[in-house]
């Protein structure tokens, strides 16, 4: 769990409730205490699913939809276990079966799109100045919706193979081979804003 998921403290006042306060209060019917836990994780959620729709409206409806739906699961989650994964997979899953609709290939990604920065993603750090975001983000738009829902959940979201496949219903080894050609087609795309030399081809994925 990031410091962006952690709830503020205010120095001067009682601490905040922790998550497993707050979800125990939610599944026992309490809407507001459910109501903080999204305030906590709103924009997380949100980042990830805009990462694979690529449209910021869609993005509010898939944010919004995954939290209802984990709402409407928490009887059957393990309180033990981080809440934040758990409901970024809801929304990856929910925003991959999105862009797989024949409605979302017919619409048109506005320009000047720009995704709103929700976390700072650990080993990207070095792409993360406001170039090296908008690069990073239009790479990512390159990349197919299989490839992109894996990567951005791996890199992103930090998931494992075995918690990418069960969230988007894959075969571990289906994801480790989405995940290979995204990274190589990042990795041909990014090349240039790295200063990196290009490696001669090896017979690997094209």
């Amino acid at each position: 769990m990031g410091p962006a998921d952690r709830a503020p403290r205010d120095p001067a006042g009682p601490p905040a409730p922790d998550e497993t306060f707050l979800l125990a209060r939610a599944r026992q019917g309490d809407l507001s205490a459910f109501e903080e836990v999204v305030r906590r994780y709103q924009r997380r959620v949100y980042g990830t699913a805009l990462r694979i729709v690529r449209c910021h409206d869609v993005a509010d409806d898939v944010s919004q939809e995954a939290f209802v739906r984990a709402w409407r699961s928490l009887d059957r989650f393990d309180t033990a276990r981080p809440f934040g994964p758990w409901v970024c997979r809801i929304a990856a899953n929910l925003a991959l079966n999105h862009v797989r609709s024949p409605r979302a290939r017919e619409e048109a990604l506005p320009e000047e799109q720009k995704e709103a920065r929700s976390e700072a993603p650990g080993p990207l750090q070095a792409l993360l100045d406001e170039e090296g975001r908008r690069v990073l983000d239009e790479a990512i738009g390159e990349l197919s919706e299989e490839q992109r829902a894996v990567f951005v959940l791996r890199a992103f979201e930090e998931l494992s193979y075995a918690e990418i496949a069960e969230a988007l219903g894959l075969q571990p080894g289906t994801v480790m081979s989405r995940l290979f050609r995204a990274r190589a087609r990042l990795a041909r795309t990014l090349r240039p804003y790295l200063g990196l030399q290009p490696s001669r081809p090896r017979g690997g994925v094209a």
